[in-house]
């Protein structure tokens, strides 16, 4: 069996700590069941999830602060799930999904590791039948828009799970599919605003400078 590296770390959110088991560095690579290669996961692409990326850490942040009382709140594509993490560790009612079937062990140690509740997790994916997650008031996700199919899938996955007045938040580094996404949004009856956001990331890995795009529909 092949054994993963991890590192654990402790990422700061004003003054809450938020204690995180992630790959070691983007060169790991686990799938003796090749689970993730019947998924089409190639080996360059399996440990994008277990990464903390600068995207994931600034909506994070976002999190940190946000007004969820009274809502349902959707991370879509969590992968390390930094932002479900915030949210539960403050009580909110958070649901985390991904296609990546490595997420939920990571995403049940690291709820242990800060002793929290257990997130409801799904595995699924954007094209995949319809799933019996519900509604939510709130959905987010941080780098989601690899592709530009995925403009088409996101948006049909997000709409699917909106419930009729939602927002939805993505943190978006500028891969350059944003633009078709808020106008698919438009046409699905989403107002839509976004603003730029520079931003140091923990321990000084890497700068972010990227949009943060909101959608609404009351």
């Amino acid at each position: 069996m092949t054994t993963l590296r991890v590192r654990y770390q402790t990422l700061e959110f004003g003054t809450t700590d938020i204690h995180i088991r992630s790959l070691r560095d983007n060169q790991e690579f686990s799938d003796d069941e090749g689970a993730a290669a019947a998924l089409g996961i190639s080996s360059a692409s399996w440990p994008i999830f277990g990464i903390v990326w600068p995207s994931g850490e600034v909506l994070a942040h976002l999190m940190a602060e946000f007004d969820f009382a009274g809502k349902r709140i959707l991370e879509v594509g969590c992968g390390i799930a930094l932002a479900s993490l915030i949210l539960n560790h403050r009580r909110a009612d958070i649901t985390a999904t991904d296609y990546h079937p490595g997420v939920a062990d990571f995403l049940n140690k690291n709820t242990q590791l800060n002793k929290d509740r257990l997130i409801p997790f799904v595995r699924t994916g954007w094209s995949d039948a319809l799933s019996d997650l519900g509604l939510f008031d709130v959905i987010i996700g941080s780098d989601l828009l690899y592709e530009a199919e995925h403009v088409e899938l996101l948006a049909g996955f997000i709409n699917q799970h909106a419930a009729a007045q939602c927002q939805v938040i993505l943190i978006d580094p500028g891969r350059g599919h944003h633009a078709k996404f808020s106008k698919k949004m438009l046409s699905l009856g989403y107002s839509h605003s976004q603003n730029k956001v520079q931003v140091h990331t923990q321990e000084g890995r890497q700068n972010f400078s990227g949009q943060i795009l909101r959608y609404q529909r009351i």
